[in-house]
C-alpha cells in the first residue's frame, strides 16, 4: 500500500507507478481482446477484462487509434524486453531464441489486425514499423549471436532475415484457421541449427 503523507496525500512518485500499472493492466487487457475479437471490438469488452470503468479507457485514449497505437508499442516493448529475460533464464540461447521466437509469433498474429487498422494512417503506420523493427531486430541479433556464439546454430542468419523469414510464414493465418505458422516455424529454426558432430 503507498505510504501517506501526514495530510493523507499519496505522493506524486506512487501515483504515477500506479497509473502506468493500470494502463500496462489496461494495453494487456486490450492486446488480449484484440487477439480474440479483433482490432475493431467493443471498448465495454475492454474494459471488462482489465477490470476498469469505460471512462478510464477514454481518459486514457480518446480515440480508437491511440488505444491502437499504445497496444502496438506495448506489444514491442514487452517482445523487446524478453529477448534479455530469456538469455538470462533459458538452459541455452538456442532455448532462448527459441522461445522469444514464439512470443514474436504472438506479436505477428495481433500485430496483422492491428495494422489493417492503421492502415488509414499511412504515416504513422510507417513510424510504427520503424519504430517496431528499431526495438527488435537488435534483440533478435542478440539471441542470434549468443547461439551462434555456443556453437548452437550456424552462423550468418542476419536478424532481419529470420524477423522476415517468421513474418512470411504468419501471413495467412487470420484467413485460414486450419493454418499453424508455429509448425513451420519451429521447421525454420531447426534449419538454423548446427548439426552435432559425430
Amino acid at each position: 500500500m503507498p505510504r501517506t503523507s501526514p495530510s493523507g496525500e499519496v505522493p506524486a512518485r506512487s501515483k504515477r507507478a500506479d497509473a502506468q500499472r493500470n494502463q500496462q493492466t489496461l494495453l494487456s487487457a486490450a492486446a488480449e481482446v484484440f487477439v480474440t475479437s479483433g482490432v475493431d471490438a467493443p471498448i465495454r469488452e475492454i474494459a471488462a477484462r482489465a477490470g476498469v470503468g469505460l471512462g478510464t479507457i477514454y481518459r486514457h485514449f480518446p480515440t480508437r487509434a491511440d488505444l491502437v497505437v499504445a497496444v502496438y508499442r506495448h506489444q514491442v516493448e514487452a517482445c523487446a524486453e524478453a529477448g534479455p529475460s530469456l538469455l538470462e533464464s533459458a538452459g541455452s540461447p538456442l532455448a532462448a531464441l527459441r522461445q522469444w521466437v514464439d512470443l514474436f509469433v504472438d506479436f505477428l498474429v495481433t500485430k496483422h489486425g492491428l495494422a489493417n487498422a492503421l492502415r488509414s494512417d499511412s504515416a504513422g503506420f510507417d513510424a510504427l514499423h520503424t519504430y517496431f523493427l528499431d526495438r527488435l531486430v537488435p534483440v533478435c541479433g542478440q539471441l542470434l549471436d549468443a547461439a551462434g556464439g555456443a556453437g548452437e546454430i550456424e552462423p550468418g542468419t542476419r536478424p532481419y532475415e529470420l524477423m522476415r523469414g517468421v513474418g512470411n510464414l504468419c501471413v495467412g493465418r487470420d484467413s485460414d484457421p486450419d493454418y499453424d505458422p508455429r509448425r513451420l516455424v519451429g521447421l525454420l529454426l531447426r534449419g538454423l541449427e548446427r548439426p552435432e558432430s559425430s
